[in-house]
């Protein structure tokens, strides 16, 4: 099957700078680059903090119109880990995505020195510890829950293993969460188990299909897959591009494309990457 473009992609995950990670380009530069290939909906991530404020500048500069640009806040250490005001006011400055720890997930912190998170070689933060040694929910993540319910928020896994994230995923149902995503399950350090993704499927969560991870576990379980385990309208794209050391969009998505057509057929792979994710992100 020859690579084709799609148009209308919704990209949950994009990385810009300013970071403390080198970037190809500004916010906008990237996400004008998205744009180019397809994208229309680009959710900008940031580990260091929150990108609610620079999604609105990006949408002013971005080079091509008709994009819709949305921030979040990712909860690691340098916002405090488990702060709910730093979700409520990302919330009122029009985050739409609240992200578990990343850098500071225990799973990250252990796992630092294997290959697939060498694009964070330079990049540390304290750990934020999520669960307890019994494996529960820690109390202090049940106010942050109990906000991005009220404010109907998407709440991502970050990078939580996949037990973790099943615990997180529980709770957040009970406290009124509807819109869930797990982030590059097919990570290896993150211990994705098939067992899981019936119960997750119950939950309503869905799997994000990245290409970086794929890019970085050449040799592993590629996201293109999940699709065998999991329903395919419950499955949404998240590039996870814009590391300045891995391809850009316009380079990487042909070939990614091709390969996860022929995991999910035409109909279904656009499905995941138009129409999925926007209704996930959008109210």
């Amino acid at each position: 099957m020859s690579p084709r473009l799609i148009s209308g992609v919704a990209d949950l995950h994009v990385h810009g700078a300013p970071s403390l990670v080198p970037r190809h380009g500004l916010d906008h530069e990237v996400v004008g680059a998205h744009a180019q290939v397809g994208v229309d909906l680009a959710v900008l991530k940031a580990h260091e903090g929150s990108t609610a404020e620079r999604a609105a500048l990006a949408r002013e500069r971005a080079e091509t119109d008709g994009v819709e640009v949305v921030g979040g806040i990712v909860l690691n250490s340098p916002v405090g880990g488990a702060n709910p005001d730093a979700v409520e006011v990302a919330a009122r400055l029009g985050g739409r995505v609240v992200w578990m720890p990343t850098v500071s997930a225990p799973a990250h912190v252990a796992s630092a020195a294997r290959p697939e998170l060498s694009v964070h070689r330079t990049l540390s933060f304290r750990q934020v510890d999520v669960v307890d040694e019994d494996g529960a929910l820690l109390p202090a993540w049940q106010e942050v829950l109990d906000v991005v319910a009220a404010a109907d928020l998407v709440l991502a896994s970050g990078h939580l293993t996949c037990a973790e994230a099943l615990v997180l995923f529980r709770a957040a149902h009970t406290a009124g969460v509807r819109r869930m995503l797990l982030n590059h399950p097919r990570m290896p350090f993150l211990q994705w188990d098939d067992a899981a993704a019936p119960e997750l499927a119950r939950l309503g969560v869905v799997l994000e299909l990245g290409i970086l991870p794929d890019l970085l576990t050449p040799d592993g379980p590629r996201s293109t897959t999940l699709g065998e385990v999991y329903p395919h309208d419950q499955l949404a794209f998240g590039g996870d591009l814009g590391h300045a050391e891995h391809p850009t969009m316009a380079e990487a998505l042909p070939g990614w494309l091709a390969e996860l057509e022929a995991c999910l057929g035409e109909a279904d792979t656009e499905r995941a990457l138009t129409t999925v994710g926007r209704e996930l992100v959008l109210r």
